[in-house]
């Protein structure tokens, strides 16, 4: 660990994700000197996990891009489902993405010059937010896809006892 005068000169936390991503063999790309983009194998579709540094904030972005398409037009029942199902989570929420008409995990972490164990804290985002996302495929799925109800997709056996 660089001595905190040094942190806001040389620390980048791409870095460190790059050190990650090489040690478990996943392919990554590099855009620039403050993103990376990782697509990893995920239990229901391929998932883009992408993080931007912001050097003036000490703030990490991360972003996990659920690969379903969401094409209606109504994205009412979209928001509905956001909003139940952010109002449970500890860490992160989830979003829609407009711009690829997805939904996305998000999070972001301030990063302080003492910071102990980086790369453990960073592993432990990672794993909460692919398997909130693999958690929540088939519910995203089924209300983009079969139009089923958010209520009726996250809470199905209650629907069969009314």
């Amino acid at each position: 660990m660089l001595p905190a005068s040094n942190f806001e000169t040389y620390y980048n936390p791409i870095d460190s994700l790059e050190l990650i991503f090489a040690k478990k063999s996943a392919e990554f790309e590099r855009r620039n000197i403050n993103e990376v983009v990782v697509e990893i194998e995920g239990k229901w579709n391929n998932m883009l996990l992408f993080f931007a540094w912001e050097e003036h904030l000490k703030c990490l972005h991360f972003s996990c891009l659920m690969n379903i398409n969401v094409d209606i037009s109504d994205l009412s029942k979209v928001f509905e489902l956001l909003a139940m199902v952010n109002e449970n989570l500890w860490l992160g929420h989830f979003s829609y993405w407009s711009e690829h008409k997805m939904p996305i995990f998000k999070h972001s972490i301030i990063l302080q010059a003492q910071e102990e164990s980086f790369e453990e804290k960073l592993n432990q985002i990672i794993e909460i937010a692919v398997n909130e996302c693999e958690h929540m495929y088939p519910v995203f799925n089924a209300v983009i896809t079969q139009h089923i109800t958010p209520q009726q997709a996250l809470f199905p056996i209650s629907g069969i006892l009314q």
